[in-house]
């Protein structure tokens, strides 16, 4: 029994270690996608090309092929390029269209609060139990998050812009434990070539359609996008799914919500901007919540 406990242990923190790089993966896209736009690139043509590198990577990867698509029933196969095309395309529209109405640091406190969602559902659903401990990371974690924005309340907000965001954070609430459905049976890498695929053309067509698709880019900007194709998405998408396998997704969306801190640690060097002590008082906190979910019960 001993022996076994241990091994469990070692796969939970390892699963944790997943999720965790996965978040810095993925906490850097804003950071690496500013980047792409100074050299250059349209935001469109940046995200067609990311998914769709990242798509390539990860078929090589899997080793998948036609096989993959020969050995899945039709109905996976069409479940996962929805959730790709559909919910990465609808996720990011939403939340791009929230600026148009509030301030980034609103959105980022409200799509933030993705996590209590994500432990409401469970609760209703009775998928995951919702103890004590996870409540009080939960709420270490979104005090973290709410520090490091600072005040999402300033001044007047437009409704409009405020459904946006908590649009955004429902929708990811909900597509976190269906992309751990999806991808049972399937393993996370031909899963995440099929999600990241559906999304790249979906960018690609409406890139096309609107003229702002193009491979006519600065080298520059050609680094930062495969920056994005090979970390953001080919690196990410098997380590956060992977990780939300063993995790489930209350335990996942809590430990991701390092997100935010490493956007902003790497906003330092990369963007100039400064670095807060309210930043490292909220990074503090997000750090007690995984901490706190990776202390052994009796």
């Amino acid at each position: 029994m001993p022996a076994a406990v241990s091994t469990s242990d070692r796969g939970t923190a390892r699963a944790v270690a997943l999720v965790l790089a996965a978040a810095a993966c993925f906490g850097s896209v804003v950071i690496f996608t500013e980047l792409a736009k100074r050299a250059g690139a349209p935001l469109i043509s940046v995200l067609g090309w990311r998914y769709l590198g990242g798509a390539v990577l990860l078929l090589v990867a899997s080793g998948a092929g036609p096989g993959l698509l020969r050995r899945l029933p039709r109905r996976r196969i069409a479940a996962l390029l929805l959730a790709g095309g559909g919910g990465q395309a609808t996720l990011a529209f939403v939340t791009l269209k929230a600026l148009d109405y509030v301030p980034a640091a609103t959105i980022a406190f409200l799509f933030y609060t993705y996590p209590s969602w994500v432990a409401v559902f469970a609760v209703v659903r009775r998928s995951e139990p919702v103890d004590r401990t996870r409540v009080t990371a939960l709420a270490l974690s979104l005090s973290g998050i709410a520090l490091m924005v600072g005040s999402p309340w300033a001044g007047a907000l437009d409704a409009r812009g405020v459904a946006l965001a908590l649009a955004g954070a429902l929708i990811y609430a909900l597509y976190i434990p269906l992309l751990n459905r999806l991808q049972a049976g399937v393993g996370a890498a031909p899963a995440s070539a099929l999600i990241v695929l559906s999304a790249g053309l979906v960018f690609a067509a409406v890139g096309l359609l609107t003229h702002t698709f193009t491979a006519s880019l600065a080298p520059a900007a050609w680094l930062w996008i495969a920056a994005l194709a090979v970390i953001c998405t080919a690196v990410a998408f098997i380590a956060f799914l992977r990780g939300l396998a063993v995790l489930g997704p209350v335990r996942t969306a809590i430990v991701s919500t390092v997100e935010p801190f490493w956007t902003l640690l790497l906003a330092v060097p990369a963007l100039g901007q400064p670095l807060r002590p309210a930043t490292l008082a909220g990074g503090a906190l997000i750090a007690g919540a995984v901490v706190l979910l990776q202390r052994r019960r009796a």
